[in-house]
């Protein structure tokens, strides 16, 4: 399955945390009245700097809007945490309101604990992180949080889809002055703030869901550690004496069941 960044990011918040499109590799569009280069620009720089990067934690207070039948608006909150060293080792936290998880990667196995509910799953993974990301998508439906992390700047993101581009000037978040970009795709309006100087990292997402009449948004709020401390065991799991080991279950091997 090929994935599309630009999309990627919806999941990357809403599944278990932030998904986003760059790419370093293509070149940016021509100005248009709808599509400023400079945007685009930015894109593909901080794309190619997060691919720079050889281990770092970073942590996601993300805020999310779920639309009842009825149009009322509910708000839930979660906190992703992740810590990667590249090319083949990643830990990822989420604890919120609905879910507690925690996704370990040691470079041979790839673990899921669902913490609330007792039970963990181990399968034998591939030797990078980004095989990882789609042996867990394509195999077993499993999104892993933040994934896009991963993606930008890669050969598989893509800009593509993307028809408005602007650069909305300075912006502060957390104390930090940033540069404020927003992109509109189909079904999709997202907004990006990039610290500004040698460090060009994404520090604030903000999505909103275009096929849906409320709007729903979603907001990714993201502190960054480049020199992290941690050990080989911070990726290894120890599972509780009362947790409850189980198989993962194989997306086709669900969807015959399903058709039968």
């Amino acid at each position: 399955m090929k994935r599309n960044a630009g999309y990627a990011i919806a999941l990357l918040m809403l599944a278990t945390g932030l998904t986003a499109p760059l790419p370093a590799q293509q070149p940016s569009p021509q100005k248009t009245d709808l599509i400023d280069p400079v945007a685009m620009d930015a894109l593909n720089q901080m794309g190619t700097y997060l691919r720079s990067l050889k281990d770092f934690q970073v942590t996601a207070a993300v805020t999310s809007e779920d639309v009842l039948a009825d149009g009322e608006k509910l708000t839930y909150a979660h906190t992703t945490s992740i810590l990667a060293v590249l090319p083949n080792r990643l830990r990822v936290e989420v604890q919120g309101d609905q879910k507690s998880r925690l996704f370990l990667y040691d470079g041979k196995t790839f673990t899921l604990f669902a913490r609330r509910a007792g039970y963990y799953a181990t399968v034998d993974a591939p030797p990078t992180i980004g095989e990882l990301i789609d042996v867990a998508s394509d195999k077993y439906g499993i999104e892993i949080p933040l994934l896009d992390l991963f993606l930008w700047g890669g050969p598989r993101a893509s800009t593509n889809e993307i028809t408005e581009a602007s650069d909305f000037g300075p912006g502060d978040v957390g104390g930090i002055t940033c540069e404020h970009y927003a992109f509109r795709q189909p079904g999709l309006d997202w907004q990006v703030w990039i610290q500004l100087g040698d460090h060009p990292l994404p520090k604030k997402l903000v999505l909103t869901t275009l096929t849906d009449e409320a709007r729903p948004q979603h907001v990714s709020l993201l502190t960054w550690n480049l020199a992290p401390s941690y050990n080989d065991a911070a990726f290894v799991f120890d599972p509780p004496t009362d947790a409850h080991k189980i198989p993962f279950a194989e997306e086709k091997a669900a969807a015959a069941a399903g058709s039968n």
